[in-house]
């Protein structure tokens, strides 16, 4: 099978997947295996390390091999090749590594030789893997369920390769550019002891490094208590070495000369120049510890450079005791000093905020990325949602393919990183990282098919199973296999734990009638597709017509729709149709009642149910002029990849006339308002919705004015907020936001827009007493509420001037010779503030886990299929609880699963819902067989919870951060687990 690549059997043969048999490891490594320095010294650990950015300004395998070394010089195949042999020359160099995307690449062309001397390595505390993610991922973009899923691909390899001595014990995010308590608090749960980081806001830094605030136990969720809590630390100098002391051949500083015999000895300038950097540095911490990171950006290709101007380092700074110097140098990692720190027995202080956004200057906000590449940042959301629904798939249909879709799982790691969907790549690296998800879903379709082939037919039928296909531009009313198809099929599969109501939308190009799983022939509105949608660039579809029709899913299972093609003569009005033109219209079901005015005006959203309404004084697309600056000083700053920074702080409306049609049909009731020829929306709402749809088209955005611009989509309400809003920690907990204010320090204003815009992976609201508007995104957005009853978010971006943050590009993108063009969707929920987690909570999870349709041509009679097929199955016989969501479910061995489940609801959001709750794991096993043992692990599935032992913190309010896990091991009687609100539990499940 051409779709399983070799690196892909590789990796497979190469793990034993579960914790039947790991590397066992015989010798120190970890803690044991720390020098802890001299107690009446100032120790600076010395860690040497590179940081190797999996993709940025050349692609991931570009990086590896060392190609394209006229746009960067960096080959990481190199650095590893030369660090191994000189760890093996001095048993007391140490060294880091971090990306297991890159050490992945590199263990597979090993000799068993070279293999078993990194083990060696390993074991003995040599070498160490830290935070051992597949990349170092973004942090304000990406989605909790992915960061799980890299942290869990790379921890997954280093376990069954290295044992307990491959197993990180802390997180390393160095070069990310702002840090998310959510983040934190899943470091805490994958058993981490601490976290450092390089970038803070620069007014941050300035106040910590005066008050020795530099460290600190962050506490990660306000849900979770001490169990989220972690040791973190801010990294000076970001993550490079002290002025002067950088020996990589990228560097231009001295070596270390040291032989007396020769010309331009400089021993005891150089000495006296790194003592004095180690005591300014020392100044902002509060132990007689300090860490020096000795690396940056691809260093090491040529190890002995570095080691070799460092040993003399060591050794003459350590000579300067005996004159009376308190300087002790030792080669350490970032374990080793957090374990010295542990040993301290300080009391540290405490942040219950996060790091957003930052400020690498007064007026260079990195939130421009928060939108950046906003395709790609879909495309990456929807591969998650495919991802899973395979795992679920290969799970149910017990077909043991897990590692024909590792591509799609290696595609999605490498998307996670800080440079990825983040946004902040070149182009022709922004369109490898598309290509490799591409590729992963590929890889994917084989097994979806292949699992069809075991659910699909009826017991006792063996008939020939068509082969599936994804229509993944759907969202451009596109499918072309299906066009002029007689008859197909369309089969809908639910990753959630809940049926839900879903709306389906099929571009064709004939009429149909058609059969539900009960082979009843359903009402279905058919719309001609629009003028605005046949325009985008790129579309080769000869469809003219929609149909559209609401479905009901079972949970996890499937529905199954049959698609006959009828002649016009033979159309029965199923629904009637009724549009009106820019004329005052009221789109309104069962919950919501939405008022527009003649000029397509949004003005009232009611809610029914409750009796309110929220008045709107606008609602529509915007635009910030990016600021053209040529980056010489902080004053001309310009805007662009990672960078916000409007030139005035007013936006400016698309267009100030706009056309309104509405409407009004059996499955739907519409308004769509063009505002121009580049943008537009549709806000729709379905029969017994409690949401409103709202989809727009932006693109491609003119730049013939020279001028670039930040798209906002703004929603003005009479809502009474108080400068207060509230966002989504990438997916998860909330955070409240106020506008021109920092919790954690004074805060200066000196960009008023960018300064408050936050980043948004999944929902923010406003609220008052009585009324609460929340609205969710399809994918990240950045955002803000610049004034109150405000919400805006920024849904594309089109800049002309590179930021000068080191990736030379414009975030210009095009397609097809024009601007790119963007479809995106927001769903606006209106309800009281004590009901909205009810209605945003599971909105929410279902909009990131959607149902994934796939069709097929059968090519028999209805008959014929309603024979030999099931329409209709879902994996579970039980209702499930509301508040519980199923957040992975893969199958490991035969009989060996993994499965992760959530209390997606957060303390106090709910009266109901907010509380603890139990479930049955064998409710999810109940199709393929009987739990026979069960195991709690970390959350990166890599530990069994009860060997985790995380190190004892205590803050200055003289609390314990210590948290011993409880109701680790379920006995085998009973497969009942309690959740508490926003808990993950994971498990290694063995069936009979």
């Amino acid at each position: 099978m051409k779709l399983i690549l070799h690196s892909t059997i590789a990796f497979v043969a190469m793990v034993s997947i579960c914790f039947g048999a790991p590397f066992k490891s015989t010798d120190k490594c970890g803690y044991s295996a720390c020098n802890l320095g001299q107690p009446d010294k100032l120790n600076v650990h010395i860690v040497p390390h590179t940081h190797d950015d999996v993709g940025w300004l050349k692609t991931v395998d570009q990086y590896f091999y060392g190609a394209r070394n006229d746009i960067q010089h960096a080959a990481v195949q190199y650095i590893l090749d030369s660090v191994i042999p000189a760890l093996v020359e001095n048993p007391d160099r140490r060294f880091i590594y971090v990306e297991m995307a890159f050490f992945w690449r590199w263990w597979l062309e090993q000799t068993e030789d070279m293999k078993n001397t990194v083990k060696q390595l390993v074991n003995s505390g040599h070498l160490e893997f830290i935070s051992g993610g597949w990349c170092m991922n973004d942090e304000g973009v990406t989605h909790y369920s992915s960061i799980i899923d890299q942290h869990s691909l790379g921890a997954e390899f280093l376990r069954d390769e290295f044992g307990e001595c491959g197993r990180p014990k802390l997180g390393w995010q160095i070069d990310p550019f702002g840090h998310s308590r959510e983040v934190a608090s899943l470091f805490a749960q994958m058993g981490f002891d601490g976290l450092f980081f390089g970038r803070v806001d620069f007014q941050d830094y300035a106040i910590r490094n005066l008050t020795k605030t530099m460290e600190m136990i962050w506490k990660g969720s306000a849900n979770l208590g001490e169990q989220s809590w972690l040791f973190t630390g801010i990294l000076p100098r970001v993550y490079t070495a002290p002025s002067s002391f950088c020996f990589d051949y990228r560097c231009r500083d001295e070596p270390i000369k040291d032989d007396p015999r020769l010309h331009d000895y400089d021993v005891d300038q150089r000495v006296q120049a790194f003592i004095d950097a180690a005591h300014i540095q020392a100044r902002s911490f509060t132990t007689n510890h300090i860490m020096m990171t000795m690396g940056s950006d691809f260093h090491y290709e040529n190890a002995n450079e570095w080691f070799k101007n460092l040993e003399k380092l060591i050794k003459h700074v350590n000579a300067k005791q005996a004159n009376g110097s308190d300087v002790n140098l030792l080669y350490s990692t970032p374990t080793c000093y957090l374990y010295a720190l542990n040993n301290a027995n300080k009391t540290w202080t405490t942040k219950t905020d996060d790091f957003f956004p930052i400020s690498y200057s007064e007026h260079g906000l990195w939130n421009g990325y928060f939108t950046s590449r906003p395709a790609l940042k879909r495309y990456e959301r929807h591969s998650n949602n495919i991802l899973q629904v395979t795992k679920q798939l290969n799970a149910f249909s017990n077909i043991t393919l897990r590692q024909a879709f590792f591509p799609l799982n290696e595609a999605m790691g490498v998307a996670q990183h800080h440079d990825a969907v983040s946004g902040t790549e070149k182009q022709h690296v922004a369109d490898d990282y598309a290509l490799r998800l591409s590729d992963g879903i590929d890889s994917a379709l084989y097994v979806i098919n292949q699992a069809y082939k075991k659910l699909l037919p009826k017991e006792n039928r063996s008939p020939v199973v068509p082969n599936q296909f994804l229509c993944q531009l759907s969202n451009i009313s596109e499918c072309l296999p299906i066009e002029g198809q007689d008859i197909f099929t369309l089969t809908i599969w639910n990753p959630t734990i809940q049926p839900v109501q879903h709306i389906v939308h099929v571009p064709v190009t004939k009429y149909y009638t058609i059969r539900n799983p009960t082979g009843e022939i359903i009402f279905a509105d058919v719309h001609q597709i629009s003028q605005i949608i046949k325009n985008i660039p790129g579309r080769t579809s000869s469809a003219q017509l929609e149909i559209s029709f609401q479905t009901s899913i079972p949970a996890l299972g499937f529905n199954t729709y049959y698609f006959q093609a009828i002649s016009e003569i033979e159309i029965e009005k199923t629904s009637s149709i009724e549009v009106t033109y820019n004329e005052a219209c009221i789109l309104q079901n069962q919950n919501l009642r939405i008022e527009f005015d003649d000029q397509g005006n949004l003005k009232n959203i009611t809610n029914r149910r409750k009796n309110f309404t929220v008045s709107f004084s606008a609602q529509g697309f915007y635009w910030y002029t990016s600021f053209p600056g040529n980056n010489s000083g902080p004053e001309f700053q310009a805007s662009g990849a990672y960078f916000f920074r409007p030139l005035t702080p007013t936006p400016l409306p698309v267009s100030n006339t706009r056309n309104i049609t509405c409407t009004y049909s059996n499955v739907s009731q519409k308004a769509s308002i063009v505002y121009n020829e580049w943008a537009s929306q549709e806000i729709r709402l379905y029969d017994g919705a409690n949401n409103v749809e709202m989809e727009w088209i932006v693109g491609p955005i003119p730049i013939d004015d020279n001028f670039g611009k930040e798209i906002i989509m703004r929603y003005d309400t009479d809502i009474q907020t108080d400068g207060l809003f509230y966002t989504d920690a990438n997916g998860r907990e909330i955070i409240e936001r106020k506008r021109d204010y920092r919790p954690s320090w004074n805060y200066t204003v000196y960009e008023s827009v960018s300064g408050n815009y936050y980043p948004i992976p999944s929902r923010v609201w406003i609220k008052d007493n009585q009324r609460q508007m929340t609205i969710l995104t399809d994918r990240s957005e950045g955002g803000s509420s610049m004034h109150d009853g405000s919400v805006e978010l920024m849904i594309h971006r089109r800049t002309l001037y590179d930021d000068s943050q080191g990736v030379g590009e414009p975030m210009n993108e095009t397609a097809y010779g024009k601007g790119l063009v963007i479809c995106g969707k927001h769903f606006l929920i209106i309800e009281p503030p004590e009901n909205s987690a009810l209605y945003h909570r599971p909105t929410a999870q279902q909009l990131y886990m959607s149902p994934i349709s796939t069709y097929a041509l059968p090519a028999v009679s209805y008959t014929d299929y309603s024979n030999n097929f099931r329409q209709t199955w879902s994996a579970l016989t039980a209702q499930m609880p509301y508040n519980v969501h199923l957040l992975t479910l893969d199958q490991l061995t035969v009989k060996v699963f993994l499965i992760r489940i959530e209390h997606y609801f957060e303390l106090h959001e709910d009266d109901t819902f907010s509380k603890p709750v139990q479930v049955d794991l064998q409710f999810f096993f109940d199709s393929v067989g009987k739990i026979m043992d069960l195991t709690e692990l970390t959350l990166s599935a890599n530990l069994p919870l009860n060997d985790m032992n995380r190190l004892i913190w205590r803050t200055a309010n003289d609390e314990s951060s210590y948290s011993k896990p409880t109701h680790s091991k379920a006995s085998l009687t009973n497969t009942i687990v309690t959740l508490n609100p926003m808990q993950i539990k994971t498990f290694q499940v063995t069936l009979e």
